[in-house]
């Protein structure tokens, strides 16, 4: 793997290193015990691959060989405070909680009433200028608490440090290799994203460039047509006139045409924006980029309409809310994921909607979309509005309900439909990441896939009349 040039070392250069650890080792004249507890830390922290667990042995591991008790906080950046997360007698905390007034973030080294507090100090950079002016919170992750203070030697003190440093290391390593597979599995299934909903979907532009490339050699036949008929007849006839009235026709079709692959580009255009942005990629997972917006004007009507045609080839009638005709629900969502999670609906809708006899003995082959508000979803005060799309046919088994959500996963019905079993998936994560819940449920007459999403008033919707 390659490095940064100022981080590339010769053999001579690791020698000269290696001989500075040993003199330095030398001249620490750790006890037996001190020895053998960095000796089991190394060998442990290797086995254990959570953090949890590297936590518990932290703190166990100074209590077997030192009899020392311990506490270890870290700096939680989202509260912007120190935490308790482990110590030796309660193990580690279900829920990390506030450290207490004594302990804070420092530099060195410093004793409270009855415990040293020695602070955890990420891994430097080799460039230590710029360390220098990074702020106290990003160079030093937490505060390492040993007591009781009578039982701490100077020598245990000059121990303590030197162990609080090579938790803080391990730690550092630990946290960027958890981020770099967190960040690969990421990308892994954004690649799987791209394919299925903009690679896979982009072959529909094939199926109108052919139609327009029929239409085309239709007027172009007219053309030869129209100056056989004027070179033979010398004034318009009634056969002129037909021709120039299926050229009109043709006219109109190829500006129906035209339309739609502008919209099918605009739609496809907004899909790649919302899965190529460079913020996912540095972030390592989706970055949303909301926006107030009408959802059935600006999301699920455009999508429809994308759908409509294919419906219609399989016979399959939609049934179209009369709430959400007569008013606007106005949400701040990234428009562009959000409107993929209903082109994937929408999808599933055209491949898997059944027939079905109704209860009065009618045939009925449908998918129909709606909201409803539900109150205290979230909460106390905490409204939402749950999307539904509902498709007839036969029920998901209960097996099947229970996992559809999971990447990967596909029905038993689906195994003749093309297909990666990413869509829900990709739906969910999407759903989620906006704060809200998707999910499954059998109706009477078939299957309703559903999300919900948290109003952003309590017990309010924001509307626009038309």
């Amino acid at each position: 793997m390659s490095q940064e040039p100022h981080s590339c070392m010769d053999l001579q250069q690791i020698r000269l290193r290696i001989r500075e650890k040993q003199r330095s080792y030398a001249s620490y004249n750790l006890s037996p015990a001190q020895n053998d507890l960095l000796r089991a830390f190394f060998d442990l922290a290797q086995e254990f691959d959570s953090n949890e667990d590297f936590y518990r042995v932290c703190v166990a591991a100074l209590s077997e060989f030192l009899g020392l008790h311990s506490r270890l906080y870290f700096f939680d950046k989202n509260l912007e405070k120190l935490v308790l997360v482990c110590e030796t007698r309660k193990g580690l905390l279900a829920k990390p909680v506030a450290a207490p007034d004594h302990v804070r973030l420092t530099f060195k080294s410093y004793e409270s009433e009855h415990s040293l507090l020695v602070p955890i100090h990420c891994k430097p950079s080799p460039d230590t200028q710029e360390d220098e002016k990074r702020p106290l919170n990003v160079q030093v992750m937490g505060v390492f608490e040993v007591y009781p203070l009578e039982k701490i030697s100077q020598a245990d003190r000059f121990f303590l440090r030197k162990y609080t440093n090579r938790i803080g290391y391990n730690l550092h390593n630990r946290l960027i290799s958890h981020e770099n597979i967190r960040h690969l599995r990421f990308i892994n299934n954004l690649v799987m994203d791209i394919e299925h909903n903009v690679i896979t979907p982009n072959m529909y532009f094939k199926h109108l460039f052919n139609q327009l490339k029929a239409r085309i050699g239709d007027i172009e036949e007219l053309g030869k047509l129209i100056s056989g008929l004027k070179a033979a007849q010398g004034t318009p006839s009634a056969g002129c006139e037909l021709v120039i009235s299926k050229v009109s026709t043709l006219h109109r079709n190829l500006l129906e045409n035209h339309r739609e692959l502008l919209e099918h580009h605009a739609n496809y255009s907004l899909f790649l924006e919302s899965l190529f942005r460079r913020d996912h990629f540095a972030q390592g997972r989706f970055v949303l980029r909301p926006r107030k917006c009408s959802i059935d004007r600006e999301i699920v009507s455009p999508q429809l309409d994308h759908y409509l045609s294919r419906f219609g080839a399989r016979g399959i009638v939609v049934e179209k809310p009369q709430d959400m005709q007569e008013e606007e629900l106005f949400l701040r969502v990234d428009v562009g994921l959000l409107s993929q999670v209903y082109a994937n609906l929408f999808s599933n809708a055209v491949k898997y909607t059944g027939e079905i006899t109704n209860r009065n003995g009618k045939a009925r082959k449908a998918v129909a979309y709606g909201r409803e508000l539900l109150a205290d979803y979230f909460g106390p005060g905490k409204g939402a509005v749950k999307f539904n799309v509902f498709t007839t046919g036969e029920h998901l088994s209960e097996v099947e309900a229970k996992t559809v959500f999971a990447d990967g996963v596909r029905g038993e019905r689906s195994q003749s439909v093309p297909g990666t079993g990413h869509g829900l998936a990709f739906i969910k994560q999407v759903v989620e990441i906006h704060g809200g819940v998707a999910g499954y449920e059998a109706t009477e007459e078939g299957n309703n896939f559903y999300f919900i999403l948290p109003l952003p008033e309590p017990d309010s919707i924001p509307v626009e009349q038309d």
